[in-house]
């Protein structure tokens, strides 16, 4: 929940470093958020196949907010 809830507290911020803040802080989120899922496989909550295809949305996901931040920073 952290995620999403960060991109749209620094998009409604009044500066762009604001919102880069908020961003790179929705990044932090989203490894925390990986290292999660790790931990919850080697629990064996899931299976390794399933873990394997939630890391790939998460890494889709941080190929788009990096680049989010990538256009921001620019203008921070």
């Amino acid at each position: 929940m952290l995620i999403p809830t960060n991109i749209a507290e620094g998009q409604a911020r009044y500066s762009a470093q604001e919102f880069h803040f908020f961003l790179t802080r929705a990044r932090g989120s989203l490894v925390e958020v990986e290292t999660q899922l790790i931990i919850a496989q080697n629990l064996r909550y899931f299976s390794p196949e399933y873990r394997k295809k939630l890391l790939d949305n998460a890494s889709e996901l941080g190929r788009i907010l990096n680049g989010l931040i990538g256009s921001i920073k620019k203008a921070a």
